[in-house]
C-alpha cells in the first residue's frame, strides 16, 4: 500500500441507505441489469491524466495540488503507477485508461522518451497481473508540447507529422503490449486559430493519411482492440476538424474508414458543440460508430470543458438509454475523463469523487434499463412511424417523384399533423428517474 491513501478502505456496496461516507449505494458490481452484470455494463475505467498528472491549474492561476509523486524521473513515475493502482483497487473499478506523458517523463531524446515508456509499460504489465485492472485505452499526447501548437498529424512541418507518427507508434505498441481494449485519437489541436495562414485541404489531408497509417498499424501488429477517434468542437483552437460525431462520421467516410474506426464520445465535448450528450450517442449508434465514452459534465455556466465528475441522474440516464438501445458497450466503456476542483485537495476527495461518480451512473443505467423493459418509450417511436411499414408506402421510396405527384392527386390528399406527444413522453421518463 502507498501513504497516500492511508487508512481510506476499500469501497463495497452497501445499499441507499448506507451512511458511510466511503461506500457505493446504488453501484453493486454483481446486480443483474437486463441479463447482464452492471460491471459489465458500465465498464468503468479511471482516467490517468486528471486524477494523477493533473496539478489544479486553470487558465487563470497554477498549480493548488501537492503530490508526492510530481516529478520528472523514473522514480516518480513508479511512485504514481504504485498510488494510482492503489486508487484502482479501493473503488474496485475494472479499467484504467492513460496517455503516455501521463505516466513516463519526457527524455532528452525520442529514444529515451520510448525507453522511459517501455519501462513503465511493464511496470504496469506486472502491477496489472497482481491485482487485476485491465487497460481500456491508451492514447498519445498530441498536444501539450509547444511542437503541437499548430497541430500534430495537421502540422505545417512534415518532421512534426513525423515526429507525432512515431510517438503513436510507441503508444500503440504499449497499448497492445497491455492488452488494451481499444486505442484513442484526440486531436486536442488538429484545427485552426486563422485561416489567414492555414491550407484546410492540405491539412485535412494529413490528418485522413495519419489515422490511415495507424489503422495499417493496428492490423500489422495484430492489435484486436478497437481504433476510436474522439470528436471535440473547440477549445483550444478555433475550429476543430474533429467537431462531432456528424463530422467526424464523415471525415471517416471521405477517407473510407468508416467500417475500421469508431467514436469515443464526451458529455463535455457534445455540450461544447451545441448537442445534448444522448444527441451524439444516438447519432454515433444510428451510424454504426458508437464505440465508448468519457463520462463527465460541464459548468453551464462557463464556456468551456471543465470536465466536472457526472452528478445528474436524468442526463446520465437519457445517455444510457442510447447505450443500452445500440446494444451496450462491446470494447468500449465508461471512462471518468474528470477531475477534482481547485480547492478539493485532499486524498480523499479523489475517491469520493469517483464513488459518487459511480453511484450516479448507477443509478442513471438502473433508470435506462427500466425505461427500456417499460417498453412505452419504444412503442410510442414504433407507433410515431407506423405508417412508412405499409407496401404502398414502401413502393412509394423506390417510385419516383412524377408518380408519387400522380398519387397525390389520385387520391386527393390532405393530410394534417398529429401530436409528437413530447410531454407526455418527458411526463413518462421523469418517472423512471
Amino acid at each position: 500500500m502507498t501513504e497516500f491513501f492511508a487508512d481510506i478502505p476499500k469501497l463495497a456496496y452497501q445499499g441507499a441507505d448506507a451512511t458511510d461516507a466511503f461506500a457505493f449505494r446504488h453501484y453493486n458490481p454483481d446486480e443483474m441489469v437486463l441479463g447482464r452484470r452492471m460491471e459489465d455494463h458500465l465498464r468503468f475505467a479511471v482516467c490517468y491524466w486528471h486524477s494523477f498528472a493533473w496539478p489544479g491549474g486553470d487558465p487563470f492561476g497554477g498549480q493548488t495540488f501537492q503530490r508526492p509523486w510530481f516529478g520528472d524521473t523514473m522514480d516518480h513515475a513508479r511512485l504514481k503507477a504504485d498510488t494510482a493502482f492503489e486508487m484502482f483497487r479501493i473503488l474496485g473499478v475494472p479499467f484504467f485508461c492513460f496517455h503516455d506523458a501521463d505516466v513516463r517523463p519526457e527524455g532528452a531524446s525520442f529514444a529515451e522518451t520510448t525507453r522511459n515508456l517501455e519501462e513503465i509499460t511493464e511496470y504496469f504489465a506486472a502491477k496489472m497481473e497482481e491485482s487485476g485492472p485491465k487497460l481500456l485505452w491508451g492514447t498519445a499526447n498530441l498536444f501539450s508540447n509547444r511542437r503541437y501548437m499548430a497541430g500534430a498529424a495537421t502540422n505545417p512541418d512534415p518532421d512534426i507529422f513525423a515526429y507525432a507518427a512515431a510517438t503513436v507508434k510507441t503508444c500503440m505498441d504499449a497499448t497492445h503490449r497491455l492488452g488494451g481494449a481499444n486505442y484513442v485519437l484526440w486531436g486536442g489541436r488538429e484545427g485552426y486559430e486563422t485561416l489567414l495562414n492555414t491550407d484546410l485541404t492540405r491539412e485535412m489531408e494529413q490528418m485522413g493519411r495519419f489515422l490511415s497509417m495507424v489503422v495499417d498499424y493496428k492490423h500489422k501488429i495484430g492489435f484486436k482492440g478497437t481504433i476510436l477517434v474522439e470528436p471535440k468542437p473547440q477549445e483550444p483552437t478555433k475550429h476543430q476538424y474533429d467537431y462531432d460525431v456528424a463530422t467526424c462520421y464523415g471525415f471517416l467516410q471521405r477517407f473510407g474508414l468508416e467500417k475500421e474506426v469508431k467514436l469515443n464520445i464526451e458529455q463535455g465535448h457534445a455540450i461544447l458543440a451545441g448537442h445534448s450528450f444522448e444527441h451524439e450517442l444516438a447519432l454515433a449508434a444510428s451510424l454504426g460508430v458508437l464505440g465508448s465514452i468519457d463520462m463527465n459534465r460541464n459548468d453551464y455556466q462557463c464556456g468551456w470543458d471543465t470536465d466536472h465528475f457526472p452528478n445528474n441522474v436524468p442526463e446520465v440516464a437519457l445517455a444510457y438509454y442510447e447505450v443500452l438501445r445500440a446494444g451496450g458497450f462491446t470494447t468500449g466503456g465508461t471512462n471518468f475523463d474528470a477531475k477534482l476542483r481547485r480547492q478539493s485537495l485532499d486524498a480523499e476527495d479523489l475517491i469520493l469523487a469517483h464513488a459518487g461518480a459511480m453511484d450516479v451512473c448507477a443509478r442513471g443505467l438502473k433508470a435506462a434499463a427500466a425505461m427500456l423493459e417499460d417498453g412505452k418509450l419504444e412503442a410510442a417511436r414504433a407507433a410515431r412511424y407506423a405508417g412508412w411499414d405499409r407496401p404502398e408506402v414502401q413502393a412509394m421510396l423506390g417510385s419516383d417523384l412524377e408518380s408519387v405527384a400522380a398519387d397525390v392527386l389520385a387520391r386527393g390528399l390532405d393530410p394534417q399533423p398529429v401530436s409528437g406527444r413530447q410531454e407526455r413522453l418527458e411526463n413518462l421518463v421523469n418517472r423512471f428517474v
